[in-house]
């Protein structure tokens, strides 16, 4: 029971150190010279959001293989099978994460906390992206306004 605990806090602190990281990939990435946007950059914006996602996915799973319930399912805990529960953590993260929010599997206890944290990081992930993106911008306009 100890080191399947720990197992478990060892995997959740990976995924929340994986989602940092993959934040602080977004805003330190800088566009190609010369463009606003280039292919690069929308690629690492889309590993982003797959990091992120599966994150919180797994910090979703770690939580519920630890015995805390944290998702509903039609209004209970349904999970079957290891597979199932896999299914609808990653569903659910990615629904979260985008900010559709269909309501068929819904947050309880702690995971509305988790919930709101993530949606929010959604929302602002391409508000983020722009905005590095314009920043670097008007500084490079900047150096070179500078430059003799």
């Amino acid at each position: 029971m100890v080191i399947e605990n720990l197992f478990m806090f060892f995997v959740i602190s990976v995924a929340i150190v994986g989602v940092f990281m993959s934040l602080y990939l977004l805003l330190k990435n800088q566009p190609v010279e010369g463009r606003r946007i280039s292919l690069r950059n929308f690629i690492v914006l889309i590993l982003v959001y797959v990091t992120v996602m599966t994150g919180f996915g797994v910090l979703y799973l770690g939580l519920e293989l630890s015995g805390i319930p944290v998702l509903t399912e039609g209004g209970s805990i349904q999970h079957a099978s290891f597979f199932h529960l896999v299914e609808d953590v990653m569903y659910f993260s990615a629904v979260t994460l985008l900010t559709v929010g269909y309501g068929d599997i819904t947050p309880m206890g702690v995971g509305r906390w988790i919930a709101m944290i993530q949606a929010l990081i959604g929302y602002l992930l391409p508000a983020a992206f722009v905005v590095t993106t314009v920043f670097y911008r008007e500084r490079r306009a900047r150096q070179t306004d500078v430059a003799p």
